[in-house]
């Protein structure tokens, strides 16, 4: 309820009061009994009482402790764990004529700091208990039993997402801030988080969730809300997340954080995602699979209007890669890769893996894009995460507040009306024929671009140009010829740094003085 509406009701109410005391005067005086007083009306919870709750809560030390779990619990593995299951005739909000079902996670392996759920109905909250019948704990069998104030490890929620009568998990809430979403025909993959504090540093903190309010939803509404209390050393912070699922499932997130100390680096609507193998990196090349992603590279919509993709990387070492902006427009971590085979695993599904893309839905002013990339040996880590960096911290004590919109997709092409990159390799300059030995630090990268009017310009490829550049050292030879399997261009460039230097590239196509393409970036230093 907004602060103009509980203005409203208070004026009522005080209005109420008067004409019962008018009117219980009246019968007085004419010996009547006078009339009983209406019960007054009960505000129904919403974001204030939220906002209020992450307010009270950073007056308070932080606490981190965490009642211990069961030694059953607390041993499980993986597989023991993922066997307890909910059992789906107990599901919540599932009253005649919704479309949501509530199903929740229990406690143990590495979820074990546990959250409060609650239930939102008629405007009034209530907790729902832990109780062992709402789960079947399959092979695993706790041999004493479990304490009834457990609590849970998260939640997700269940919609006919890809069939009007089957209920498929559309988003899930679980560890720390973590939450994935999906779209329909989507298998997950990328994860997104409530918030990143100092990501990528040797201090990181993991905000995570104490409390959440799911609110039912009305007879056949295909939209739900939920409210989330977020706690860690450095801040708290009310969540609304107002959830659209479909074909691209919408999430729109507004947030009020309260800062506990100043000088903190929070990482704004973070995504979180795996990069291990791909056509541009492949050091790990024993799998028979050639290319192990959720996502594939970083598109950032910036101020200006222009975009920019950067592929990802497995590292050999941690990088921070920055990209400055005021009012950035977009950005996400998209997996546009859609050929099963180029993954060759059926059963992980890479190429349904869905694309994250983030819109601000008001100024975020002056800032950076930061991507982290993580070096990993194993496709199960998440090595990489992007996020918006403010560049002035918030004040302590002093609320901050965003909005953003969050889409699900497994086509963004629509985002960038230009050109794009698809693929990226990088080979020695004389792998491609070649007559000259190459200079020493000299590598050859080669980009394909498709879509927009690429396919138009391709029957004319002498009026399109590559257009690279480097920050460093410089470029010794550029070509490009049409690719007619991607219905657009193959680009490729040499370029020659002296040993220890680094560079940032950069190309793109264009005809004239018009731009066709999104501009790809892509950071090199000689090994």
């Amino acid at each position: 309820m907004t602060l103009l509406n509980r203005r409203t009701l208070v004026t009522g109410l005080l209005a109420s009061s008067a004409l019962t005391t008018h009117l219980a005067s009246a019968a007085s005086q004419a010996g009547q009994p006078a009339p009983a007083a209406s019960p007054a009306p009960q505000p129904k919870f919403d974001f204030d009482d939220v906002l209020r709750r992450a307010k009270d809560l950073a007056s308070a030390p932080f606490d981190a402790a965490i009642a211990p779990l069961p030694e059953a619990l607390n041993k499980l593995d993986f597989d023991a764990w993922r066997d307890i299951r909910f059992r789906p005739d107990k599901a919540f909000l599932n009253s005649p004529g919704s479309q949501f079902r509530l199903q929740l996670f229990h406690l143990g392996h590495l979820y074990k700091r546990p959250v409060t759920i609650n239930t939102i109905r008629d405007g009034i909250p209530t907790p729902i208990p832990f109780t062992t019948s709402l789960f079947d704990y399959g092979r695993t069998k706790p041999e004493k039993p479990i304490p009834v104030n457990l609590g849970f490890a998260g939640f997700r929620l269940h919609y006919p997402l890809n069939s009007p009568r089957v209920y498929d998990e559309v988003i899930a809430f679980l560890g720390a801030s973590y939450f994935r979403f999906l779209g329909r025909d989507q298998h997950y993959g990328i994860s997104a988080r409530a918030l990143a504090i100092g990501a990528g540093g040797e201090e990181e903190e993991f905000p995570f969730f104490r409390e959440f309010w799911i609110d039912s939803p009305e007879v056949n509404a295909d939209r739900i809300t939920i409210f989330g209390l977020l706690d860690s050393p450095s801040t708290t912070g009310a969540y609304r997340f107002d959830l659209f699922p479909g074909v691209e499932t919408a999430m729109e997130v507004s947030t009020v954080l309260y800062p506990r100390k100043a000088g903190v680096r929070f990482g704004l609507a973070p995504l979180t995602s795996m990069f291990f193998l791909g056509e541009n990196d492949r050091r790990f090349n024993e799998d028979f699979r050639p290319e192990l992603h959720d996502s594939d590279g970083l598109l950032i919509h910036s101020a200006t209007g222009e975009w920019i993709w950067r592929p990802l990387r497995n590292p050999t070492k941690p990088v921070i890669s920055s990209f400055f902006d005021r009012d950035v427009r977009g950005f996400g971590l998209l997996q546009r890769d859609r050929e099963f085979d180029h993954y060759q695993d059926l059963d992980l599904a890479y190429e349904r893996r869905p694309s994250y893309f983030v819109e601000p839905r008001e100024s975020w002013g002056e800032g950076h894009v930061d991507l982290v990339e993580l070096p990993t040996e194993h496709e199960a880590n998440d090595n990489i995460v992007a996020f918006f960096t403010p560049k002035d911290s918030p004040e302590a004590n002093k609320p901050f507040s965003y909005a953003y919109r969050l889409v699900s997709s497994l086509n963004l092409t629509r985002l960038s009306p230009n050109g794009r990159a698809l693929n990226t390799y990088q080979t020695t300059a004389a792998a491609l024929g070649s007559a000259e030995a190459p200079a020493p630090g000299t590598r050859r990268f080669i980009i394909d671009f498709t879509g927009g009017d690429l396919p138009f310009y391709a029957t004319d490829p002498g009026s399109v140009e590559v257009v690279p550049s480097t920050s460093q050292g410089k470029i010794v030879r550029s070509f490009l010829v049409p690719n007619p399997h991607v219905r657009g261009f193959r680009a490729a460039f040499d370029v020659q740094l002296d040993g220890g230097q680094s560079a940032d590239l950069r190309a793109f196509l264009r005809r004239g003085s018009q731009a066709l393409t999104e501009t790809w970036t892509y950071p090199w230093r000689p090994d």
